[in-house]
């Protein structure tokens, strides 16, 4: 996300693609229709006609699956017609740089230079720049980098800098420019029709209203969340949304940006945490067998040549110090050895490998923490047989969910299983106190309103006491690798009792020696002299003399003040980075600061200094020789994370495609005519036996799922309000009125949905909001299903829909495909 709901009433054009927003997320309402009362246009693209499609000025079904030739088809558009912001590109983007001569796209075959058809991964060597020159980091005294050569800090050899070739004329075939134009010339009118099922003239309408944003006194904005992202090629689909973003000039600007909304209050949360197998907390990389194995070689491997992400060594070794604390020394790397490291196969622990592993009998412990992956994985029916093979279980949520009571599945039978089952009540939100992270970034204090029920207990409460025993039991009978555990850092105590606030202070970051809590990342060392648990939190919490107040720092500040009047609100709560609400805002003025839109000016350069409605994202200000804070000139550096400080079209930073291309879901009901490959030759998981693929003569219709207002992810809270159960009381899939008629279907009736991997009984809504597509010249059924339901409840029960989603998932984020199955439906 790179702004906030409350910058959507800046927009002129709102795109909601992968998103029903007014359904999934009615807050945002609030500042779409600002927009709409200030004049916006809104463009629809959903398989269904949504609650937010009826808010549209413009509907466009697309079928689901097929985003990336949408996007390609807007690419390839703006180009034709020379619709694309081309000052802003030229300055921000990496359009005019030259890439590898080797560079290839096969087109019979789908793939990209570089491939390696025994591994099934890509060598990114041929996606880079051509080189014009290098220089070396200075690290002598005086120079930016001296502080490599401090006491204390890891030895590495640190990067050279490459300065890649350019054409500013943009007629080098090998620059991004020509290649971009060439890869998405395929995506015509005509052809995006075909694949996607759309009329042609809305999709010209679609075009040129999304494309007029590119215009210096318009922004667009587009608003996605799962229905883009859960597909075996989700990061694509994301990243092609970026780059729709950069050619227009959207990034940066006010009413602009790509905005993911979360689903969850703290889903952002969980993700800045490091919840997943490949990242440590603050998105720094967890250490790998094969690519890191020492301190030394992970500053190597992840240390920029240029731009922030120069600092990573500082940002790991302060971690290290937070994480061992008086343990972690320069002698012994800051206890870099003994956090655990990723094997080469990493994949196989992430959620989808979790269960491979169960059902091998080779994982037989799984603690379910806040999660319900019985009801919510893909292939469900497959999750629960696994969990057949687990010597224990534990679970720690506020009901008794799916899997909670996995053995009392309709399908199980409990006297064959031996598995023991654990069940930890935890606290709800309104029963504990911390902070809360919401989509926009925005870390606020949340206090809390009543005390626990019974024996629920907040998490860190829970996680303390397994702690507590863990290693009471280390320190009595020992076990493997027992320096991890014992020299871990553990001091969140206040009065003897855990207490999120010292969690607060170790996010923050604070002087080693002193404990003075940090004002921000700034002020990260490399020479273990800092620590801190979240480097890009820093500042959130960092008023020394008010430690214990939470209402006293920066998360606890509740004014209304919004200089601009763009919704900025730079005093409400705290934006991670450094208070920062608008990602990229450098690109919301030119090259030399003037803004392009003086309506929507975030920051600009006024020939002495920087003025700034928001916390600047590019270095505007420095220390001279004498210590004096003097302002940095303007220059065209605005992607500060990035090392060539530019954003990328062109890009090695995928694993599956330098440039985004359309494959085909991993069960779909056509053939690819885009290229010669039909899913991802990147995909992960499709070739384990639980997928069960299904073909498209057997299971010819699309089905999709999705979430309604009226209840909750799996329904764990929500079925178990009756107001709730009466409003929506029952499980349905919509199905068009021309599929219910082929398929004897009345409104309302009991229908069987199923595939290879599951059969599920649900109801009937014969409904016009969703309508059958023509696929390159036939007839496609597509249909949505609700995933609310399970058998775990006491008021409303039913099947779990996700015994039909296919686990297979996307080699960047590994997230399964739950937005584009096959199945089959008739009437039970």
């Amino acid at each position: 996300m790179t702004g906030h709901y409350c910058d959507f009433k800046n927009t002129d054009v709102i795109l909601s693609c992968g998103s029903n927003n007014l359904e999934n997320h009615p807050v945002s309402s609030k500042w779409t229709q600002r927009a709409l009362d200030n004049g916006a246009k809104w463009i629809v693209v959903d398989p269904r006609f949504t609650r937010t499609a009826a808010k549209a000025d413009i509907y466009c079904p697309i079928r689901s699956g097929t985003d990336i030739v949408f996007y390609g088809g807007m690419i390839n558009y703006m180009i034709e017609n020379d619709l694309w912001h081309r000052e802003f590109v030229m300055a921000y983007s990496n359009m005019s740089y030259l890439i590898n001569p080797d560079f290839n796209f096969d087109v019979e075959t789908g793939l990209f230079s570089g491939f390696d058809p025994e591994k099934r991964k890509y060598d990114t060597t041929t996606w880079g720049y051509q080189v014009e020159s290098t220089t070396e980091w200075d690290t002598s005294e005086g120079g930016a980098y001296a502080w490599v050569k401090g006491e204390g800090v890891p030895s590495f050899t640190t990067p050279t800098v490459k300065v890649p070739k350019k054409d500013e004329t943009l007629q080098d075939p090998n620059c991004v420019y020509q290649i971009m134009k060439k890869h998405y010339s395929r995506y015509t009118l005509d052809k995006v029709c075909e694949v996607c099922g759309m009329d042609k003239e809305t999709l010209k309408e679609v075009y040129d209203l999304y494309c007029s944003t590119s215009a210096t006194d318009k922004t667009g904005t587009i608003l996605y969340a799962l229905g883009q992202t859960q597909h075996h090629y989700g990061a694509q689909n994301t990243r092609m949304m970026a780059m729709i973003q950069l050619l227009l000039g959207n990034v940066g600007n006010p009413g602009g940006g790509l905005n993911a909304l979360r689903g969850e209050p703290n889903v952002q949360g969980a993700t800045d945490m490091g919840m997943t197998v490949f990242d440590l907390p603050g998105y720094l990389k967890w250490p790998s067998i094969s690519g890191s194995p020492s301190l030394r070689a992970w500053c190597e491997h992840e240390t920029y040549a240029a731009g922030y992400y120069t600092n990573k060594p500082k940002f790991m070794v302060s971690f290290l110090k937070e994480f061992f604390g008086e343990h972690a020394t320069a002698d012994n790397d800051y206890g870099y050895d003994w956090l655990p490291k990723v094997p080469e196969n990493g994949e196989t622990f992430t959620t989808t490998g979790t269960f491979e592993l169960m059902d091998q009998g080779i994982m037989k412990g799984y603690f379910a923490w806040g999660q319900n992956p019985a009801h919510s994985d893909a292939n469900t029916k497959f999750i629960r047989n696994a969990m057949c093979n687990l010597d224990w279980l534990v679970v720690a949520d506020w009901s008794y969910t799916e899997t909670a009571t996995f053995w009392k599945a309709p399908d199980m039978d409990a006297s064959k299983i031996d598995t023991e089952c654990y069940f930890l009540p935890a606290a709800l939100i309104y029963e504990k106190s911390g902070t809360i992270l919401n989509s926009g970034r925005w870390l606020q204090q949340r206090y809390k309103a009543v005390d626990p029920v019974g024996d629920a207990k907040p998490d860190y409460e829970i996680a303390d006491m397994l702690r507590t025993r863990i290693v009471e039991l280390y320190k009595a009978e020992g076990g493997v690798c027992p320096e991890p555990i014992l020299n871990a850092k553990w001091d969140y105590y206040i009065n003897g009792k855990i207490d999120p606030r010292p969690v607060a202070w170790a996010l923050n970051g604070y002087d080693a020696k002193t404990g003075k809590l940090l004002s921000g990342y700034g002020d990260l060392k490399a020479d273990g002299s800092t620590a801190i648990g979240m480097w890009i939190y820093s500042g959130f919490y960092n008023n020394d003399a008010e430690k214990m107040n939470p209402s006293a720092q920066p998360t606890g500040r509740r004014s209304h003040e919004d200089p601009g009047n763009l919704g900025v609100y730079p005093n409400w709560a705290f934006a991670w980075p450094n208070n920062r609400r608008h990602l990229y805002n450098r690109c919301s003025a030119d090259p030399s600061g003037k803004p392009w839109n003086e309506k929507k000016k975030l920051v600009w350069w006024d020939g002495q200094k920087w003025g700034h409605y928001d916390t600047p994202d590019f270095t505007f200000e420095k220390k001279d020789a004498e210590g004096k804070t003097v302002p940095v000139a303007p220059d065209s550096k605005a992607f500060i994370m990035k090392w060539e400080g530019a954003g990328n079209l062109i890009t090695t930073g995928m694993k599956d495609a330098p440039l985004p291309e359309h494959y085909e879901p991993f069960e779909s009901p056509t053939h690819n005519v885009m290229n010669g490959a039909e899913h991802s030759p990147m995909i992960r998981f499709a070739e384990n036996k639980s997928v069960n693929k299904g073909d498209r003569s057997q299971y010819p219709i699309v089905a999709t799922t999705y979430s309604i207002t009226e209840h909750w992810q799996t329904g764990g809270q929500t079925r178990a309000c009756p107001a709730l159960d009466e409003i929506a009381p029952k499980q349905f899939i919509e199905i068009s009125p021309e599929l219910a008629a082929e398929k004897g279907i009345e409104n309302g009736d009991a229908v069987r949905v199923f595939n290879n991997r599951g059969s599920v009984n649900v109801h009937a809504m014969v409904t016009k909001r969703i309508r059958p597509f023509t696929i390159n010249g036939e007839t496609v059924h597509q249909i949505g299903m609700l995933h609310h339901w399970g058998w775990a409840n006491i008021y409303s029960t039913g099947d779990v829909v996700n015994d039909l989603t296919p686990n297979v998932g996307d080699p960047n984020s590994y997230i399964p495909e739950y937005k584009a199955f096959l199945v089959d439906v008739e009437k039970a």
